[in-house]
């Protein structure tokens, strides 16, 4: 067998792709994966990185193109990450993301048999985020902002990030050039000094109003009033400017402390029809017109009626629990972040739903204590994080009984691994939707209907 060098040179097929989308080619059937290549081309390859497993090798030339490649705007944007899959086609990465998930049926959850539906795009796949949190960091000696190289601390100053709002883009700029004139000594993340850390930006999809959340490392924000003054007089849509101080050293972005300098504290958008308010740290799904198709296919999904009881686990501000309200007995919510369930009672007050009930705590836990209420779901939708279920969560909601269960999942992986659990104990996976709600990149969303078997 050849042995694969790093800084060598070599001339490969693309065989095919990772679940990142990083091309995958074999020398003795040893993998090399490399960024921007795609199965049948040819390329030739500088080796960056070796292992005893396998090696990252960068494409130095391409004797051919695939036919499912499409120009990238921006090599950044894959660089970055931000867009790490802007190289195919967008009809090549539906396909792609069905791939994966039925991948991970087959191999994870064991069910070759479960219908994995063609995935479910956007009709312009870019321009979609409605959060930006942007590192500001010294670069040039100056105040920057921009993203991450994948895997260093090297700031690719960016200004078009393609899949974000335009209009998000644009307030990142104002609010970085704000923060240059009034002297704002930007973030060392290896020293862990400076003081401002990273610009979050929230813009309502449907009401647009806007929130810029600046993250500093410490409390002290000598001149907050007149940069929140500025922000807001060049920003119109501007009706919150938020401090929030983190001063860890670490990678999580923001901490738990948050300081109101200007405007309201919360900024509201509607989802399907219903209003909510978004805090600064609440969980709001990024693509808004897409996660309207993807909590409507969950509804779907559900044939719900009007005698049915309800669990919404991981509730987050209610935005599934109070979508289909209207067309069911009662929702029970639980969510462990108690902003969140704050958020929530006041979704359910303003959209005038009082047929839900929210409670704090851990899914599992609260089930069992709605269980001996006599509380009895015919279904239960379910959101969870990359992380997928607990163990617990899984037993606790088979134990419940309930008719029918909708998966929401944001990682098929666990997705999958989830799902054999559930047919041990006696719930059969009927069908899989994937949901592109991160176009131009690997991630992707399914909704899956769970019955119970008879």
């Amino acid at each position: 067998m050849e042995t694969i060098e790093k800084n060598q040179t070599y001339t490969v097929t693309i065989d095919d792709l990772t679940h990142e989308g990083l091309g995958v080619a074999h020398i003795d059937r040893f993998p090399i994966f490399i960024e921007n290549a795609l199965p049948d081309e040819e390329v030739e390859i500088l080796i960056v990185k070796t292992g005893k497993k396998f090696a990252y090798g960068k494409v130095l030339n391409r004797m051919n193109e695939s036919s499912n490649r499409t120009p990238v705007k921006n090599m950044d944007l894959l660089r970055s990450g931000i867009a790490p899959i802007s190289h195919m086609k967008y009809e090549y990465q539906l396909e792609f993301k069905q791939e994966q998930v039925k991948r991970v049926m087959n191999k994870i959850a064991h069910m070759p048999e479960v219908p994995v539906m063609s995935t479910i795009g956007m009709d312009e796949p870019y321009a979609y985020r409605n959060k930006a949190q942007i590192p500001v960091r010294k670069l040039d000696e100056q105040l920057a902002t921009g993203f991450y190289r994948k895997n260093s601390h090297e700031l690719l100053p960016i200004e078009d990030y393609f899949i974000q709002d335009p209009e998000i883009d644009k307030a990142i700029v104002v609010v970085r050039d704000i923060l240059r004139r009034f002297k704002i000594k930007p973030y060392n993340e290896e020293e862990n000094t400076g003081f401002m850390r990273h610009i979050v930006i929230r813009r309502a999809h449907y009401s647009h109003e806007m929130m810029v959340i600046l993250v500093t490392r410490t409390a002290k924000f000598f001149q907050a009033h007149r940069i929140a003054e500025a922000i807001q007089a060049e920003l119109p849509e501007v009706v919150s400017v938020v401090q929030n101080v983190n001063s860890e050293k670490t990678n999580v972005i923001m901490g738990k402390e948050e300081i109101l300098i200007a405007g309201k504290e919360s900024i509201q958008d509607q989802l399907l029809g219903k209003t909510y308010r978004i805090s600064p740290q609440s969980f709001y799904q990024v693509n808004t017109k897409q996660a309207e198709v993807l909590y409507q296919t969950a509804i779907d999904f559900a044939q719900l009626t009007p005698e049915d009881v309800v669990i919404d686990a991981y509730c987050g501000i209610g935005t599934i629990g109070l979508s289909f309200a209207d067309k069911v007995k009662h929702v029970y919510g639980v969510e462990i972040v108690p902003q969140a369930i704050e958020d929530a009672k006041f979704n359910a007050e303003i959209n005038g739903v009082t047929n839900v009930t929210y409670q704090i705590g851990k899914a599992e836990k609260v089930m069992k204590q709605w269980a001996q209420l006599g509380i009895q779901p015919n279904v239960i939708f379910v959101d969870p994080p990359r992380k997928g279920l607990a163990e617990e969560f899984i037993v606790a909601s088979a134990e419940l009984n309930p008719d029918r269960i909708i998966y929401i999942s944001c990682n098929p992986a666990t997705l999958a691994r989830d799902l054999e659990r559930f047919g041990e104990l006696g719930y059969q996976t009927e069908k899989v939707q994937p949901v592109d709600l991160f176009p131009q990149t690997y991630h992707i969303e399914a909704v899956v209907l769970l019955t119970k078997a008879v």
